[in-house]
């Protein structure tokens, strides 16, 4: 436990501040300060530090990928052919900074990876995954998933909250 009584290190001005932020980002100071009922020097200060501590980690665009020609998203599973240390920072140094990738995740279990991707068609999602992992050495698998559709989750909520 922390001096705030939880676990989390946030008094509940604290998690108001951070439930008003991930509902709205580009809140003002001014209408922050006005729903979690404290002052705008209060609400500012409370939000530095809330970024000082990292608990307030980035504010973020959120671009709709199919306005901007990639409306094809897939996951691709991959799993490595051997874990040599080196070839493995290879792996995770070139590929996030690939084109079309949304993300990729370092994971546990039967895969190594998941890249998730975001491309203009079915055919470009075919010659990424030949161009840039079957290629690969290091690649011994991979396996695609097609997303069709997103559904919103409640990560950003804080525990016991909303």
């Amino acid at each position: 436990m922390t001096n705030s009584g939880k676990p989390d290190g946030l008094d509940p001005v604290d998690r108001r501040i951070v439930q008003e932020l991930l509902a709205d980002a580009r809140i003002t100071n001014a209408q922050l300060a006005e729903k979690v009922g404290v002052a705008p020097s209060t609400a500012l200060l409370r939000t530095r530090q809330l970024t000082e501590r990292g608990v307030v980690s980035g504010y973020h665009a959120e671009v709709n990928l199919a306005a901007i020609g990639r409306a094809v998203q897939a996951l691709i599973s991959v799993q490595l052919n051997g874990h040599n240390r080196e070839e493995i920072d290879r792996f995770t140094s070139r590929v996030p900074a690939l084109p079309e990738v949304v993300a990729t995740y370092h994971v546990s279990g039967a895969v190594d990876y998941l890249i998730h991707l975001a491309v203009a068609d079915t055919d470009a999602l075919r010659d990424w995954v030949l161009d840039y992992l079957t290629t690969d050495p290091v690649v011994g698998h991979t396996e695609t998933t097609l997303i069709f559709n997103r559904m919103e989750g409640n990560a950003g909520l804080l525990a016991g909250e909303g």
